[in-house]
């Protein structure tokens, strides 16, 4: 993206932030600065109610205090609006470039990276994940056990009926699980001990993972897990390149992402969205860090996360660059699950009315059947739905208690303003 170009989309946001918040121009990097038929309509439901949770008195000071949606219809954006602060104290006003700590929106991007490599073919799907990453190999599969005589949990160990494969990382039926956070057993426990840390590489987390057990026989149950941060090492095997060196060079400068990466630059620290909570130094993208998380380590701007998902939407090519071959996209984003499954915490599954593809949940049934997407834990929160034609892009940072009343928000409004039916 040229200075030019990008002075256009700071031009957009400016217009936006004075209060034009309907707009129909160009998702293109030769953004026409001409607004056509400005209209507030159903929009303006939107940003009222994102100002009435940001007045609102709350006492633990994590709830909202500023957000930044993003809505594009048919290839054009229709609504780029900045509301509230980007501080706690609620004194700098949030603008349409202000930087979220993305969180588990890092790992679609993780995900096409890897099918960037799938489409090379320098990365085999169904290729056992130790064929890249040997350490892993002799990972065996655990089964907590209580134990009556001593009244403790006993771990037993069988081996895995069929290797890891690269497609279990991208669906999460590798085996792999997270620690506690959204699951609290006794392998999830286990997991504490991994290398997990700022000053580690990915290299020596996926190392510290070889002397912990399996939590699932690989492509039985989906769990959310550290399988997409192991993707991410893979991505490095079989790229020959440091992971944010890929993600720079083949995704975020061919796609014009130009907020987005691993930490946020000093001169742009001022841009910044406050924490609601104290940042994970895995996560604090304040500064660089030597563990490159693909499963929830990026920052990234509202406009800049819209053009992933316009590349997306577009099959994956966006203003004459093709990321992905179009057959890989559909792939990516269709049930990759097995039929007899089962689904263990997050909100996937029947019971939700959504499957897993390679990289995204799809809805099934509940309203915008297949469309796909996902969200962070601070609230960040994605979906493009291919049959209307619509991307939505909601940036917030709200304790993780916080976020649900938000993305069930997201989703009504954004229909709501469309006037378009999710049934």
């Amino acid at each position: 993206m040229t200075h030019m170009q990008h002075s256009l989309i700071k031009a957009l946001a400016f217009f936006s932030a004075i209060g034009c918040v309907l707009m129909t121009v160009a998702l293109s990097t030769a953004i026409h600065p001409a607004i056509k038929n400005p209209s507030i309509g159903g929009f303006s439901q939107i940003t009222s109610w994102y100002k009435k949770r940001i007045d609102a008195v709350d006492p633990s000071g994590k709830d909202l205090s500023g957000a930044v949606i993003a809505i594009a219809k048919e290839g054009k954006l229709a609504y780029l609006q900045p509301i509230g602060f980007q501080d706690r104290a609620k004194t700098i006003p949030m603008t349409t470039d202000s930087i979220f700590w993305i969180a588990s929106m890092t790992k679609p991007i993780t995900s096409v990276a890897a099918m960037m490599l799938v489409d090379d073919g320098k990365l085999d799907l169904d290729a056992p994940v130790a064929k890249y990453l040997p350490e892993l190999k002799t990972m065996q599969v655990a089964t907590a056990k209580p134990n009556p005589a001593s009244g403790k949990i006993d771990i037993a160990l069988e081996p895995p009926k069929r290797p890891m494969t690269v497609r279990d990382l991208l669906r999460h039926t590798s085996g792999l699980v997270y620690p506690p956070q959204f699951v609290d057993e006794p392998i999830n426990r286990l997991y504490a001990k991994a290398a997990f840390k700022p000053d580690n590489s990915l290299a020596e987390f996926v190392t510290s993972l070889s002397s912990l057990p399996l939590a699932h026989q690989p492509s039985e149950v989906w769990e959310y897990s550290w399988g997409v941060d192991v993707l991410a090492r893979i991505v490095e095997v079989a790229s020959g390149q440091e992971f944010d060196q890929f993600l720079q060079s083949r995704i975020f400068k061919p796609l014009g992402m130009v907020d987005t990466g691993f930490y946020v630059p000093s001169e742009n620290l001022g841009r910044v969205v406050e924490a609601p909570t104290t940042r994970p130094p895995q996560f604090d993208i304040t500064k660089p860090r030597k563990l490159l998380s693909g499963g929830g380590g990026l920052a990234s701007t509202a406009l800049d996360y819209l053009r992933f998902c316009q590349m997306l939407l577009n099959g994956g090519e966006l203003d004459g660059v093709r990321i992905l071959a179009p057959e890989i996209v559909k792939l990516m984003t269709a049930n990759a699950l097995p039929y007899d499954v089962s689904f263990v915490g997050r909100s996937v599954g029947p019971d939700h009315g959504t499957t897993f593809g390679l990289g995204f949940a799809i809805r099934t049934s509940g309203g915008s059947a297949g469309s796909f997407g996902w969200s962070g834990v601070w609230g960040t929160q994605f979906w493009v739905d291919p049959a209307q034609k619509v991307i939505a892009v909601q940036m917030i940072q709200v304790a993780p208690e916080k976020v649900s009343d938000y993305f069930t928000a997201m989703r009504n409004l954004t229909y709501g303003a469309l006037n378009i039916s999710q049934h």
